[in-house]
């Protein structure tokens, strides 16, 4: 029979985790009460992080997140965004109040597990939008790209 866990007793935000990074959504759909709003707020946090955002009347898109204004607006929603380091988060903190967003939490370390740095902001409709780096680490890629077969 084995030994106990050497992780017994210890917090599970000190535990050391392994994340895997990638494609394991194919979209997110956030549905919004003025979409000029949210794309100017989504341009600004995005931008920072290096993502594009396109799109047409009524909605827009970045990677796997879509926002429309065709429906309820989402609620209660938190998402998270990967960064490159602890200035990146900060960029996005300040683009993001610039930008509307309200603070829901600065730039800093957390207690989720060593080397979470987050910052945390409300978006126009009140979701809960975060940016976080997970600390130094190495990637297998550095994206995931698909390309649909003609």
């Amino acid at each position: 029979m084995p030994g106990p866990s050497p992780l017994a007793g210890r917090p599970a935000y000190s535990r050391r985790v392994e994340f895997h990074r990638g494609r394991v959504f194919d979209h997110v759909h956030v549905r919004v009460h003025d979409v000029a709003v949210s794309r100017r707020f989504y341009e600004a946090v995005l931008g920072v992080l290096g993502r594009e955002v396109t799109g047409g009347e009524g909605y827009f898109h970045a990677d796997e997140l879509f926002v429309s204004d065709d429906g309820r607006p989402t609620q209660n929603l938190h998402i998270a965004f990967q960064t490159d380091g602890p200035e990146e988060v900060a960029r996005f903190y300040e683009a993001a109040l610039a930008a509307g967003g309200r603070d829901n939490g600065p730039p800093g370390e957390r207690r989720y597990h060593p080397g979470y740095y987050a910052a945390y902001v409300l978006d126009p409709d009140g979701n809960n939008v975060e940016a976080v780096f997970h600390g130094p680490a190495t990637r297998s890629a550095d994206s995931v790209v698909v390309t649909p077969v003609e």
